[in-house]
């Protein structure tokens, strides 16, 4: 950490190399695209290191996940309107199409549920049951309270059972 802070790109190299598959899987996750979390990730790392002299050095991995959340955030933000035409072509495409649970895989199922909770559930859920954080751990990356948090993760499991329900 006290050679990434004094600019050593090899260091901070290292640092990253730990977190960025976490990091890229959290992005695809929370902006539905590959190609849209890489550049968000990207981003973030960027940010990172230029601000990298405001780290506590043992709060490094809290740290940059909450300036990949912000990014998160402001990239759906910007791409709202994106999302909204997303849902309308798969709404119009799936017209005469056979039962979405037939012969599509559970991973899709479950891709498809998660992309239609709204992101404050979404972001909740990922950073607990797939990041395995734990809840204060989240309340430092989303600025959000634990009970806020706890509520957004059950509401969020609610909803997907209830949609992975109608697929079966």
């Amino acid at each position: 950490m006290d050679r990434a802070r004094g600019g050593d790109l090899e260091a901070f190299a290292v640092l990253v190399g730990r977190h960025r598959d976490r990091l890229l899987r959290y992005a695809t996750h929370m902006l539905g695209s590959a190609e849209d979390a890489e550049e968000v990730v990207q981003d973030a790392l960027v940010r990172a290191f230029r601000s990298l002299a405001s780290c506590e050095p043992g709060r490094f991995s809290a740290w940059l996940y909450r300036i990949l959340v912000n990014r998160c955030r402001t990239a759906a933000r910007r791409r709202r309107w994106w999302w909204n035409r997303v849902a309308d072509l798969d709404r119009a495409s799936e017209v005469g199409a056979p039962d979405a649970g037939v012969g599509i895989g559970w991973r899709e199922e479950i891709e498809r549920a998660l992309r239609v909770l709204p992101a404050e559930q979404r972001e909740a859920f990922l950073l607990k049951h797939v990041d395995e954080l734990s809840y204060e751990e989240m309340s430092g990356i989303t600025g959000a309270s634990v009970p806020a948090l706890k509520m957004r993760v059950s509401r969020a499991c609610e909803r997907l059972r209830d949609q992975l329900a109608e697929a079966r």
